[in-house]
């Protein structure tokens, strides 16, 4: 996904299996690749772009992942959409799908080798499943640096936090209502929540939004977010603080 992936396994009963257990993840991960890449141009998403392959020819993770971009869609009240894509292809699931991927490859991970704690990062976007961690959030503006720290209680059985903003790889989140940059001084908006796939496309949705985003977000269940800006401070939502170390 080009991107960097690591995994921390806490408490596993039987090591042997759970190296059998992180070469599966690794494998769904690659597959994973292969199917929803838009770089590819042998992937199926690149091949259902060009009208080579029908949404059912696509097999059934691609059929998960339009399901959850209409639930995404219509949750962020249009702000996230994989309808717009800037490289000219009709259906993009790249705001979502690696935060899928991520997740699924946690759980699979924690099904088949059971353990306290189980987390994966994928490329900054992590899925926590039991406890306790601690996740620093970096500081877009200073590399290296941390803007705050989230702590996950050893009591809490899943966790996701996920960032987006320009600071890693430039600007590369689109207004869907526009097609431009959004039109704000954001740096980076951190969502947090149980579901890396709800949260990975929160984040992005966020993002296109800007401010208007913090009243939205204030009424999602079991979600909190951090916002920065270019002086360094912006915003956050009142039950962003609890999350705090």
């Amino acid at each position: 996904m080009g991107t960097v992936f690591s995994f921390d396994v806490r408490g596993c009963a039987d090591p042997g299996r759970t190296r059998e257990a992180l070469s599966e993840a690794v494998a769904f991960l690659h597959h994973a690749d292969r199917v929803f890449s838009t770089y590819r141009a042998d992937s199926r998403v690149s091949r259902l772009a060009r009208g080579e392959l029908t949404p059912e020819q696509c097999g059934p993770d691609v059929q998960e992942v339009m399901r959850l971009c209409e639930d995404a869609q219509r949750r962020t009240e249009g702000w996230f959409s994989p309808r717009y894509a800037g490289r000219g292809t009709g259906w993009d699931p790249t705001g979502l799908v690696k935060g899928w991927a991520t997740e699924r490859a946690a759980r699979l991970l924690a099904s088949a080798a059971p353990a306290e704690g189980v987390c994966v990062n994928g490329g900054g976007d992590i899925q926590l499943l039991g406890g306790p961690w601690r996740i620093g959030i970096a500081d877009p503006l200073a590399p290296g640096a941390l803007a705050t720290v989230v702590e996950v209680g050893a009591d809490v059985p899943q966790t996701a936090v996920a960032t987006s903003g320009p600071a890693e790889r430039g600007c590369h989140i689109l207004d869907p209502h526009t097609g431009e940059p959004p039109a704000h001084t954001l740096t980076a908006v951190t969502v947090v929540g149980p579901s890396l796939t709800l949260a990975d496309a929160f984040a992005t949705a966020a993002y296109a939004q800007g401010d208007g985003a913090r009243s939205w977000l204030e009424r999602q269940p079991d979600t909190e977010a951090l916002a920065t800006d270019t002086t360094g401070t912006a915003w956050q939502t009142t039950r962003f603080a609890h999350r705090v170390a």
